[in-house]
């Protein structure tokens, strides 16, 4: 067992010492480009983890959610009830677009939302901005990726953060991000028949 441990321990000696070095060579700062995309359940839930860990953290956040409409979504109650000083939280859309059936609707929606997601990213005490299933409104040709990219690139501030969510991402956005995360879908149990529940699915 003793030769057990010592093998163990070298080994995560050499690990640490690989890594101190690694880290010795990260030191830049910078507001980053996140998207979420991808067929797998998780990208609205990642980025509202990180909302939770910004207000854990002191650090002033907004949500601007794309699409959804009035679902009554879990992260939506309880950041409006409990923490509507941390983070702010505006909805902009009217549902899904096989439940509107009026793409001028969702159209105007989608503008509206996207210019209170500017005034979000640009207002100095906002530090992380969370734009929940946009993906779906540059999908559809709602909103122009140029004008987003240009957008994000060229007039974020430079140490705020903003999160992309939602299936297709355009490959303009991809380009664009730092960090980008595809959620693969394994098994989903929707394809057996089981409907969205409360607390998992929103």
């Amino acid at each position: 067992m003793d030769d057990i441990n010592a093998r163990h321990n070298e080994k995560m000696r050499k690990i640490k010492a690989a890594r101190d070095e690694l880290m010795k060579t990260k030191k830049e700062k910078k507001g980053l480009i996140i998207v979420h995309t991808g067929d797998g359940k998780g990208k609205s839930s990642s980025g509202f983890g990180m909302i939770m860990r910004c207000i854990g953290h002191g650090i002033p956040c907004a949500v601007v959610q794309f699409i959804k409409g009035n679902w009554q979504t879990g992260e939506k109650k309880f950041l409006r009830d409990r923490f509507a000083e941390e983070c702010r939280f505006f909805v902009s859309g009217e549902g899904f677009t096989w439940e509107t059936q009026d793409r001028e609707r969702d159209i105007a929606a989608a503008e509206n939302g996207w210019q209170i997601a500017k005034e979000q990213i640009l207002d100095p005490e906002i530090k992380f901005v969370l734009l929940d299933e946009i993906n779906i409104a540059l999908r559809y040709d709602y909103l122009d990726i140029d004008e987003v990219v240009d957008f994000l690139l060229t007039q974020k501030p430079a140490m705020t953060h903003v999160c992309l969510t939602g299936r297709d991402a355009k490959p303009e956005l991809l380009a664009a991000a730092d960090l980008v995360t595809e959620m693969t879908l394994k098994k989903h149990p929707f394809e057996d028949g089981v409907v969205a529940q409360r607390g998992v699915e929103f």
